[in-house]
């Protein structure tokens, strides 16, 4: 807007001119009106850059919230997102530890399952089972029969005794009607040496013999020979240590082991030679 002061100079002219006092009385009425209207659009624009200075101040900084918040959020959806990615790794972990688990339990299952075989001798040998003179063991279709040699023997000697007999006869009723298997008898003896000029120079000597004679036994009570076999393997295969007296009692033992047929020597040149 177009403002028009009226100065006093201004004034004094009109006066000069001979112009009425009433006109110059108007015109200094309306110098004045202007000037207060002045003033009074100064304070307006003072009050509105203030105004406008703020609301700026305001803007920026709600921009810079904004900033900021966005920038929060972009961080917590990645957050997000990789949480997300654990989770689901950790699913799939999971998931495959319950299958392997499972198939272990199938495995195990598998493993501990008893054939009508191993029921049955078992029950044939409950008795000397319960005594402890016979522990009776099975895997994967391999049944194991384990004798202590001080129920068999007496120390040093390889002849068996009325106990050990008595035992063995039953172990043999029990084998010699078992199907699809070959019964080989184990002989095991501890890490003491035998006496170099005695009747076993070696442990060798001893458990074969002694293995030897069980076979005998078992082929005097009806189990067939021809699927029966012995071996010695001296202090060779220890099942426990030999540093206490107890784990040289666990590995003195006889172990009657009856493997499936197919195992028997010879059995693959047979079937090759066919």
């Amino acid at each position: 807007m177009k403002r028009t002061i009226v100065s006093l100079a201004t004034v004094g002219l009109f006066l000069g001119c001979g112009v009425p006092k009433s006109q110059l009385d108007a015109k200094a009425l309306e110098a004045e009106n202007f000037r207060r209207q002045y003033g009074d659009e100064s304070e307006k624009a003072k009050s509105l850059e203030a105004k406008v200075a703020q609301l700026s101040s305001e803007l920026e900084a709600a921009q810079k919230e904004r900033s900021n918040s966005d920038e929060a959020l972009a961080t917590s959806e990645a957050r997000a997102q990789e949480l997300q990615k654990k989770v689901e790794e950790l699913s799939a972990l999971n998931e495959s530890l319950a299958q392997s688990k499972e198939k272990l339990e199938k495995a195990r299952a598998e493993l501990e399952k008893k054939s009508e075989q191993y029921e049955s001798l078992a029950q044939s040998l409950k008795d000397e089972i319960k005594t402890g003179k016979i522990e009776l063991s099975e895997l994967k279709g391999r049944m194991v029969v384990k004798m202590k040699d001080k129920i068999l023997f007496s120390s040093g000697s390889v002849k068996i005794n009325p106990e050990g007999q008595a035992a063995l006869v039953k172990v043999a009723e029990a084998l010699k009607d078992v199907a699809g298997k070959i019964i080989r008898v184990e002989g095991h003896t501890d890490d003491v040496p035998t006496d170099p000029k005695g009747p076993f120079p070696s442990n060798w000597e001893l458990s074969t013999t002694r293995a030897l004679a069980v076979l005998k036994l078992l082929q005097d009570k009806g189990v067939p020979a021809d699927r029966l076999s012995a071996v010695g393997y001296g202090e060779h295969h220890p099942i426990s240590s030999n540093r206490t007296p107890q784990g040289k009692s666990q590995n003195r033992r006889i172990e009657i082991v009856l493997a499936p047929e197919e195992q028997a020597p010879g059995v693959k040149m047979k079937s090759a030679g066919r």
